[in-house]
């Protein structure tokens, strides 16, 4: 139920949008509910007159002209009624006229006001106006009155009013929610175009009266305005569970299945329920039911299941009124559209039967005739139209008309394109401020743009251009109208086939695959789409596919052997593949086809259906001239060619036949024959530009002259002057290498057509590509500021970066980047920047959803662009050492481009990196399957043996390595990599004696390796590791510092450490990064050469280096372990502690595996001084599980088996750090002789051996060798 305050408004809105049962019974309720309130009488009175009641409607108006709050809008409807009468009574309209005056003068305000509101419902705004603005004036600035009065300004169609509206809504709504005036101001937004704000005023509605139910009927328009069609249709629904037959929200889903999902069953189900509902709900509304049909037949591709249904409406609208002309008129189209030319012009005769007056009947008189051939009837009719245009305006349908006229008549290409340039010109004119919705898709009607689709493609080239060659320029106002088409009716079948077939005729023969593979699975028995997807195949020489589409086309379609397209797609596979002789059998058939010979008698026959036109006719015949001419059977070939010179006179397909005939005489070395067939071909000719490439090419191949090739290209700038042959003869000067003759044509070509981009993108290239970078720069700025070209930011981005002129590249990216997600990719690899990528991200997956439906062939690259883009996230991330996240996008981008083996061997590194070693061989299994040869695949598939191996399993990691030596060398360089410190390994591939306790052999090795290019980067940094820290030795540690005390404090010691940090600090010089990790590398190790020094001012200072990196990467681990050493050098042991702790909370990997190391053994080292040895050992132990072969580690174990006096442990620990030293650490060799001594395990060292490898170190003669010998002697 509603209440008194909402009944009025829902009465309004039907009167507005003519559903005139609903507002009777909107308006008998309200008489149920308040009595017999006179204004609900009326409207019940209104809605029966407006039905075409009017004798009905005229009795009950007298029953209340008397009601003082009636009285005037009584006076009008009367004189409406009269006037709507078959036979109007003039001298009783006069008395009501004049009893209208009388009363108007003494009116109250309510009178007023609803005198007002009748005539607003009418279509009378001035009229109406007049009696709010004096209702306004006697009430003081009435709400209802104001709210009405900004109605009438929002709906009066002029800019002036409209903008007067909002005014007079804010004063309405000042003192409450009056949903009449929330209605309006959603009405005033939605005109503005500013949808998203009158969905915010209807929400508000809805909030407040959530059972008004036009507010929802609003609100699924708005959404459907801003392209919403989810969201739309799910508004839909929820208005049918509130009411089951609402007619809007029917149509809604109608039009969702046909024009969104092309899902013709749904749609012809949905339309059925729609006449259903209007049968129930608005059975005696003639213009609903017409308008009804409007939408669904204009937008289903000529589906006689639609149009058979559509035609029903009309038909019942007619039943209806039969008197009214528009309807007859629209009954006609409906012929039209079902290919019935009698019905139509029987239909069309009725209309202007009906109204001798009515235009539009006129024009679809003359669009049968023409449709019949009487061409010189068709001609006095235009004539006649033409006179009287002025009156009546243009009209995009009779400009139409005209050009076909002229196409018929063989007229100049140049008259018939400017025809129909005239036409979109005009019909888009009137689509311009309409919001997508029911009233759009009437005006743009689809059906009208491609049947001039078809005429614009009627002077197109039948096959693609070639290599190098500019599309035919009327490709382009096809492409513009189709890419309209395509994104506001996606389901549109015959919209996505002709994009296919410009796609095609344009070279982008996978674009046009792309598309043509949606519509067959659409609409498996698409019998063009599999035709034109066979010449699509053909033109990649892909034969076999190119029959099975064939073979498709057929089983789906038996009459298509009767279509002479069919069999000149296949004679030309089988001429491809060298079959001519089945290719000439093959255009026989197609010869003998109804059709073919004679088109006269051809309209008779029963073949009439299939339509031949005349292109493809003498494309059949042209291919039967070349397979005879391959076959070998010139006579044959001539011969044909004389039958189609007879059948093709004085056609413009006439001139096809001539050039094919200069082909032949080229073929029998009759070069000036040819010429002079090409000569006689002149500019009022449709084929003229095609005869002069011909020209041109047999003067550069036959002659070698390319003074007469180029002046080919000149003669047809002269003759035919236009940005197309501009383009052709630059194109040209281009081809013979003069590239300064071709920028001077492009030029004045752009001149002519400013917006051209592809003349705009081909000057800065040809610039580039003679390396006149200055002046390409300065081109590309000039043209950016006329704000026309804003695409060639990308090329000068493109440029100035490969100039090295970075913050300029970076500047021009800056200025358009909220425009284009695509530059997003460039300018994030100079700024370094995250968050332009995310931008870049959230942008291209909107542009994907929407283009799945609209653009079908750019999805395969956008999707490339959306992997590229998540990729570039995750190398971000992954130098960022946030592992999830680059898992994370890394797989994004493997959703988007599945087979990409580099984003597989990306994420398979990662899943190494982040210690999941399992995940890792999955994904190297992948990879390895779709690539078995993929050496980087199995290199970092077999890592997973190097784990076995650092759990002892060592005999099958040399087994695999034995089986697969094609990868050992990476597999060693990931070993490498990983800091394997195997003595065991190590020592037999007699390799890195760095980790073998042998820095200077290792320094050697290294320094040989210095200046190779791809190795020599990181020779140099492991010659800085062993100069700052020859003896491996835990940095900053103290356990073992103090057992070293005569060295420590030796002033050759701290001499031999400053020569080693200048020497660091001289190869640091030799280190030249290329990326931004490799600079912040640099960066950490400059600052070890500092701590290296332990002075305490270089201390400070690599300490605040360190920081600065924390603080722009927090888990950077090398200047996290850096920070530490430098606190424990400066005595900060606790804030050392805290940055080790925070390493050892962190997730190992690879990359930094031996930071982790170092970082956890001094972690150790500090626990083992405040003897938390529990700890310690923990710490160790994680070290070892990394790392079997950490000789440290073991040291740091046997230190604390000692202290705890487990002195067999410490013995056996010792003696592993002994082993895995390589037996080079005397520190060591001294602890293993003592406790062997201790415990008699016979494990005694040669300690001459050891002293002489290092004479300097006197405690074992001093604390072993001394002491045993005076044992001895005791």
């Amino acid at each position: 139920e509603y209440s008194e305050a909402v009944l009025p408004a829902l009465i309004n809105y039907y009167c507005q949008e003519g559903y005139f049962h609903h507002v009777q019974t909107i308006a008998s309720e309200g008489v149920k509910k308040f009595g017999n309130d006179p204004i609900f009488i009326f409207y019940r009175i209104y809605g029966t007159l407006m039905e075409g009641h009017v004798q009905e409607a005229l009795l009950d108006l007298e029953s209340i002209k008397n009601k003082p709050e009636v009285s005037l809008c009584t006076l009008m409807a009367l004189i409406y009624a009269h006037k709507k009468s078959p036979n109007p009574d003039q001298e009783v309209i006069s008395e009501l006229d004049a009893k209208l005056k009388e009363q108007r003068k003494t009116a109250g305000q309510e009178a007023l006001y609803f005198a007002g509101l009748f005539l607003w419902h009418i279509g009378r705004h001035e009229k109406a106006r007049e009696y709010i603005d004096r209702m306004i004036k006697i009430s003081n600035g009435s709400k209802e009155g104001l709210i009405l009065r900004g109605w009438i300004d929002v709906t009066s169609g002029k800019e002036a009013s409209i903008k007067k509206a909002a005014k007079y809504f804010d004063e309405g709504l000042q003192n409450g929610n009056d949903v009449f005036g929330l209605m309006g101001k959603a009405q005033y937004f939605e005109v503005r175009q500013n949808y998203s704000g009158a969905l915010e005023n209807v929400n508000q509605i809805i909030a407040n009266f959530p059972h008004f139910l036009p507010a929802f009927m609003k609100k699924m328009k708005l959404q459907l305005a801003l392209q919403d069609w989810e969201q739309a249709t799910e508004t839909a629904h929820r208005l049918l569970q509130k009411d089951a037959l609402n007619l809007e929200a029917i149509k809604m889903e109608a039009i969702h299945h046909l024009c969104r999902e092309g899902n013709i069953r749904e749609a012809s189900s949905k339309l059925s329920d729609v006449i259903s509902a209007l049968d129930k709900l608005e059975p005696r509304n003639p213009q609903l039911f017409c308008k009804t049909a409007l939408v669904f037949s204009r937008t289903c591709g000529r589906n006689p299941l639609i149009l058979q249904q559509t035609q029903t409406l009309v038909e019942r609208a007619f039943s209806l009124a039969s008197h009214s002309a528009d309807i007859a008129t629209e009954l006609g189209y409906q012929m039209i559209l079902q290919g019935k030319v009698k019905e139509a012009s029987k239909w069309y005769g009725t209309a202007m039967a009906l109204d001798e007056t009515s235009v539009p009947a006129l024009t679809g008189i003359i669009r049968s005739q023409l449709m019949e051939g009487k061409l010189d009837d068709v001609e006095q009719q235009l004539e006649f139209l033409n006179e009287i245009q002025q009156s009546i305006g243009k009209s995009a349908e009779l400009s139409y008309l005209r050009a076909v006229l002229a196409l018929k008549r063989h007229k100049r290409q140049e008259e018939v394109i400017t025809l129909l340039n005239d036409v979109l010109d005009i019909h888009f004119s009137c689509l311009r401020g309409l919001p997508l919705g029911v009233e759009y898709f009437e005006k743009l009607n689809p059906d009208f743009l491609i049947e001039i689709i078809k005429e614009y493609l009627n002077f197109c080239p039948a096959q693609p251009a070639g290599p190098g060659q500019p599309p035919s320029p009327l490709l382009k106002p096809c492409a513009s109208v189709l890419e309209t088409l395509v994104k506001t009716v996606p389901g549109l079948q015959q919209a996505a086939y002709f994009t296919a077939k410009v796609k095609y005729l344009a070279g982008n023969s996978e674009a046009s695959q792309s598309i043509l593979q949606h519509c067959i699975e659409q609409d498996p028995s698409y019998a063009d789409a599999h035709l034109l997807m066979a010449q699509v195949h053909l033109s990649q020489n892909n034969f076999k596919l190119c029959s099975q589409s064939l073979e498709l086309c057929l089983s789906y379609n038996f009459e298509v052997r009767e279509h002479p397209v069919y069999h000149l797609i296949k004679a030309q596979a089988q001429i491809k593949m060298g079959e001519i002789t089945e290719a000439i059998k093959t255009l026989q058939m197609a010869m003998n086809l109804p059709g073919m010979r004679n088109t006269a008698s051809s309209s008779k026959s029963k073949s009439k259906k299939i339509e031949i036109d005349g292109s493809d006719r003498v494309s059949i015949y042209l291919e039967l001239v070349e397979a005879h001419r391959l076959n070998g059977e010139q006579h044959e070939a001539i011969k044909v060619l004389q039958d189609a010179i007879n059948e093709f006179s004085g056609t413009p397909e006439e001139l096809r036949v001539v050039i094919a005939n200069a082909d032949l005489a080229l073929a029998q070395e009759d070069v000036e024959g040819a010429l002079t067939m090409l000569r006689n071909i002149t500019p009022e000719q449709t084929y003229y530009v095609q005869a002069k490439e011909k020209m041109a090419q047999v003067y550069l191949e036959y002659r070698k002259d390319k003074k007469l090739y180029a002046s080919c290209y000149r003669d047809l700038v002269e003759k035919m002057p236009s940005s197309h042959t501009f383009l052709l003869l630059g194109d040209a000067y281009m081809n013979i290498q003069e590239p300064e003759e071709a920028l001077e044509v492009y030029e004045q070509a752009l001149k002519k057509n400013p917006r051209d981009g592809a003349l705009a993108h081909k000057i800065g290239n040809a610039l580039i590509k003679t390396h006149n970078y200055a002046k390409a720069i300065s081109y590309y700025e000039a043209a950016l500021k006329t704000g026309q070209h804003n695409f060639l930011s990308y090329d000068l981005a493109e440029l100035l970066l490969k100039l090295n002129q970075y913050d300029k590249a970076e500047n021009v990216l800056q200025q358009v980047l909220d425009h284009e997600s695509g530059i997003y990719h460039i300018y994030s690899s100079i700024s370094q920047f995250f968050q332009p990528f995310l931008r870049a991200r959230d942008l291209q997956a909107k542009v994907l959803k929407r283009i799945q439906i609209e653009q079908l062939d750019a999805v395969p690259m956008q999707k490339q662009l959306a992997a590229e883009i998540c990729s570039e996230i995750a190398k971000h991330s992954a130098t960022q050492r946030n592992y999830e996240k680059a898992i994370k996008f890394y797989k994004e981008a493997l959703v988007y481009c599945e087979t990409d083996n580099k984003v597989m061997l990306e994420l398979a590194r990662l899943y190494l990196a982040y210690d999941d070693v399992d995940s890792c061989q999955r994904q190297c299994a992948l990879l390895l399957k779709n690539d078995p040869d993929n050496a980087a695949a199995a290199m970092v598939s077999y890592a997973k043996l190097l784990w076995g191996f650092l759990g002892k399993i060592y005999s099958e990691a040399v087994c695999h390595f034995l089986l697969r030596m094609d990868v050992f060398l990476p597999i060693w360089i990931l070993y490498f990599r990983f800091k394997v410190n195997s003595y065991t390994l190590l020592s037999e591939l007699d390799c890195l004696p760095r980790y073998t306790g042998e820095p200077n052999d290792a320094l050697r090795h290294f320094n040989k390796a210095r200046k190779d290019n791809d190795w020599g980067q990181n020779a140099v940094y492991n010659m800085i590791e062993i100069c700052l820290n020859p003896d491996n030795e835990t940095m900053g540690g103290e356990v073992f510092e103090h057992l070293d005390t005569d060295t420590d404090t030796s002033s050759e010691k701290q001499e031999s450490v400053q020569l080693a940090v200048r020497t660091a600090e001289k190869l640091l010089k030799e280190l030249k990064p290329q990326t931004v990790q490799g600079h912040v590398q640099l960066r950490i190790m400059e600052n070890y050469c500092l701590v290296a020094t332990k002075q305490k001012s270089n201390v400070e200072r690599a300490l605040n280096a360190f920081t600065e990196v924390v603080v722009n990467e927090k888990d950077h681990v090398p200047a996290l372990l850096g920070m530490a050493i430098a606190y424990m050098i400066l005595k900060q042991t606790p804030r050392a502690r805290n940055q080790l702790k925070r390493i050892s909370k962190m997730n190992w990997n690879p990359i930094d595996a031996e930071e982790f190391e170092k970082s956890w053994l001094l972690l150790a080292d500090i626990y083992i001084q405040s003897s938390k040895y529990d700890m310690a050992g923990e710490l160790l132990k994680r070290c070892l599980r990394n790392n079997r072969s950490c000789c440290k580690a073991y040291e740091y174990m046997g230190y604390i088996m000692e202290k705890e006096q487990a002195y067999k442990d410490a013995a056996a620990n010792y003696e592993m750090a002994w082993k895995y030293g390589n037996q080079t650490n005397p520190t060591i060799g001294k602890f293993i002789t003592i406790f062997s001594l201790l415990w008699s395990q016979n494990k005694l060292l040669d300690l001459d051996l050891v002293l002489e490898a290092h004479p300097n170190y006197p405690k074992i003669r001093k604390e072993i060798l001394d002491k045993a010998r005076a044992s001895l002697r005791t």
